[in-house]
């Protein structure tokens, strides 16, 4: 469905700066107590919550959930993040904070608000670090090496609360002041709290609004009046009272065939929240289709903010800052050149740029000039300019991500059956050996519907691609990635490659001739400058490259999810991660944390209209073929 807005871009918080104090001027109020903001949040959020004593009970592998109506400078959310590290347990444990702003602040004008408390400059660093573009939506920031996790909605509140899937352990009901911002106290708010609430969840909050007070206590809160900080007298505390409340469950041991990019992200996931996973190939890590020397991140948003677009960016957004870390390793932030190659794209690009208005820290045009510049090779024309995207080393990457103290790898491991059995899964192999899990994530690619024991068939197919592996000697070697019908990553240890082919109709798991010289024709007719005389030099039997074979769906969207919907012949607990063609470097990290989310039953990454696209069940049919 297409968005209301016309536009992925989020107007902006305008403040006014009043004693160093930010101010909102849409709102009229300020966004923290001019006393001291940092400790009104202390004793207001954190005291009457109880969260330090709270924090320090949370289980192996648990979470604790906090819950916010206004994420405003972020002040609320690094007093719970510090609370957090001094008093979490030793152990694997995840503090997730969900909150919600309509008008979020610039990456310049929440620097200057956090710079008044250099007590949290470590963590106000490194949230500003992965602060997402300015665009509606959902974001989910992954800090403090995973012990913490922000999920940030761009948008209006009851569209958040309506689209996120979370349960909240306590709540932070801040925001401005009820008679400065009614929309955000309305009663379809209040009933959102207490429908995202578990038996026991708390709340505080800075009001004692009498209607607000009543509201709660009408969806079944336990409220009470306290003392307030500063200036105000008293304040609203209350706990959602519950007969049963829920007990602490110890971590499933969770299965996951496939050791992709796909695969390897979503084990080294499940172990850094504490659960032990145990990772199976029939090769090594990153030998399939993520085995190439060199993959570039890249995706091609649509004319049309729809969500597919949005889950396309969504997915390259949160991938930068995944790869991040592995910047002096195998993520080269190098920025991507989506050329105009032919009159059509132009005329797409165009229209794309006409309909839409992204932040620059995402895209922006450029012309054929500097096009030239940024890349480093001649261009025939302009085009879209990524600052933030790169390239990867995917099979170096893999190796790296499935070393884990709680991760156990079964290579060289071939999958011949699964078995539902006693409420667990046996997982039989070709070779006789036999593993137990709770829970099984199949990440196998185009191989995954074979796994499935079910007799529906699934529409999945597998896309043979070769790339060419180029002589630096034989070209421009450029700066950036270049991508067009074609992509183009700088050299590494001399070799530049391009590719890939798109073979629909072809199987055939050897090199040939006819794709490298499909993929030079394709390259040269992009980038004619770009090779030099020596490229005729070069015959195609000298050429190395590799196949491999995407996984593709029947509508060219990924699959993540449980197999099956609804409870069905003892199959509860199989999941699905794959059908991410081309572009599994880019939709691998939010894809691995969003089952992540599920397998663990924490706060969901995604909102309902982008879980709904990647559901498996819609691949059961079977009446309609790729073509």
């Amino acid at each position: 469905m297409n968005r209301p807005h016309l536009s992925p871009r989020i107007e902006p918080a305008e403040l006014a700066w009043n004693d160093g104090v930010p101010e909102s001027i849409r709102f009229g109020d300020v966004y923290f107590s001019r006393d001291n903001g940092l400790e009104e949040t202390r004793h207001v959020f954190l005291g009457h919550n109880q969260l330090p004593e709270r924090f320090s009970e949370v289980p192996e592998g648990g979470s604790f959930v906090i819950a916010e109506n206004g994420f405003g400078t972020g002040l609320n959310f690094l007093a719970a993040w510090q609370a957090w590290q001094s008093q979490a347990p030793t152990h694997a444990a995840t503090l997730h904070f969900v909150s919600v702003e309509r008008f979020p602040l610039t990456r310049e004008d929440l620097t200057r608000a956090l710079a008044l408390w250099p007590e949290l400059k470590a963590l106000a660093d490194e949230l500003l670090q992965h602060y997402p573009p300015l665009v509606h939506g959902v974001h989910r920031l992954v800090l403090n090496g995973g012990r913490v996790r922000l999920t940030l909605f761009f948008g209006d509140i009851n569209d958040a609360w309506q689209s996120l899937d979370f349960k909240a352990d306590a709540w932070f009901l801040d925001g401005f002041a009820p008679s400065c911002n009614p929309d955000m106290w309305l009663e379809n708010t209040i009933n959102q709290v207490r429908s995202h609430s578990k038996p026991g969840t708390t709340l505080a909050t800075f009001t004692s609004v009498g209607r607000i007070r009543r509201a709660l206590i009408e969806v079944g809160f336990r409220m009470e009046k306290t003392s307030g900080y500063g200036r105000k007298r008293e304040m609203l505390k209350g706990i959602l009272e519950a007969k049963d409340p829920l007990r602490p469950q110890s971590p499933d041991t969770i299965a996951i065939i496939g050791a992709g990019i796909a695969g390897c992200s979503l084990a080294r996931n499940l172990a850094d929240r504490g659960y032990p996973v145990v990772l199976i190939d029939s090769s090594s890590p990153g030998a399939g289709a993520s085995g190439n020397l060199q993959g570039a991140l890249y995706v091609k948003l649509g004319v049309e903010f729809n969500d597919q677009t949005e889950l396309a960016l969504t997915s390259l957004t949160f991938a930068q800052h995944y790869y991040s870390k592995w910047g002096d390793q195998y993520w080269h932030p190098t920025g991507l050149l989506q050329l105009a190659h032919s009159p059509q794209e132009a005329d797409r690009q165009a229209r794309f740029l006409q309909r839409n208005d992204y932040p620059e820290d995402i895209l922006y045009p450029v012309n054929r000039e500097l096009a030239g510049r940024l890349s480093g090779v001649p261009t025939q024309s302009g085009g879209l300019w990524f600052p933030r995207s790169g390239w990867l080393e995917p099979g170096n990457l893999c190796r790296e991500l499935a070393e884990h103290p709680l991760i156990t790898t079964q290579f060289d491991m071939s999958v011949e059956s699964l078995k539902a059995c006693s409420g667990k899964w046996r997982i039989c192999a070709q070779e006789g050996a036999t593993i137990t899990a709770d829970r099984v994530a199949i990440c196998a690619g185009h191989a995954s519907p074979e796994l499935i024991p079910t007799e529906r068939r699934f529409r999945l197919k597998a896309i043979r691609g070769q790339v060419t592996h180029l002589p630096q000697s034989t070209l421009i070697n450029p700066k950036a990635v270049i991508c067009g019908n074609r992509y183009l990553n700088p050299a590494l240890d001399d070799i530049a490659v391009t590719g890939a082919t798109f073979d629909l109709h072809d199987n055939n798991p050897s090199i040939t001739a006819e794709s490298h010289n499909e993929n030079i024709h394709e390259i040269s007719s992009m980038l004619p400058s770009l090779f030099s005389a020596s490229i005729g030099e070069v015959q195609n039997e000298d050429l190395d490259g590799r196949v491999a074979f995407r996984c593709t769906t029947h509508d060219y969207q990924p699959a993540a999810g449980p197999v099956f919907k609804t409870a069905m012949s003892g199959l509860d607990g199989l999941y699905l991660l794959t059908g991410l063609g081309s572009k599994g470097l880019t939709y691998a990290p939010l894809l691995a944390e969003y089952l992540a989310d599920q397998l663990t039953g924490q706060p969901a990454c995604l909102p309902w209209n982008l879980v709904r696209r990647l559901e498996p069940q819609r691949l059961h049919q079977t009446d309609v073929a790729i073509s």
